[in-house]
């Protein structure tokens, strides 16, 4: 087992993401329009949760690549309680690979709506913190 699979986000306080990258197969390069699932998730259930996400972005369950917020306290974060998974697509105007991908995730049991935000939104510094409203492009 590598030592990126045995840190867990909660217990990781020199960065503030943790990553995952698929390891066979291919995706689409990532674009200028490309985005993301954003899965907020309690403190006491994100290592388990994290771990799920990312062994699927290893398998080719999920896109190339994912990551999760740790316990380095970040100031763009709304709530110290909580983490939040980015599990990112190429291009958020394929919809069928944006929707695949959220069902793929309902099949790890992130069942609740979640929201999808575009890179875009993100370079443009669209947060709730700052209380940008209407963020996200897909939420289900």
């Amino acid at each position: 087992m590598n030592a990126q699979r045995e840190r867990q986000p909660t217990k990781e306080k020199r960065e503030y993401w943790l990553s995952a990258e698929r390891k066979v197969g291919s995706y689409p390069e990532h674009t200028d329009g490309g985005g993301k699932w954003l899965i907020f998730v309690p403190s006491d259930a994100v290592d388990e949760i994290w771990q799920n996400v990312k062994r699927a972005v290893e398998e080719v369950k999920l896109g190339s690549t994912a990551k999760v917020s740790t316990a380095k306290p970040n100031p763009n974060s709304t709530d110290s309680s909580s983490h939040v998974i980015c599990v990112y697509t190429y291009d958020a105007s394929d919809e069928a690979n944006v929707r695949q991908i959220r069902s793929s995730l309902r099949d790890l049991d992130i069942t609740s709506k979640i929201p999808y935000k575009t890179d875009d939104a993100t370079f443009q510094d669209k947060y709730r913190k700052s209380g940008d409203k209407r963020i996200s492009l897909y939420y289900e």
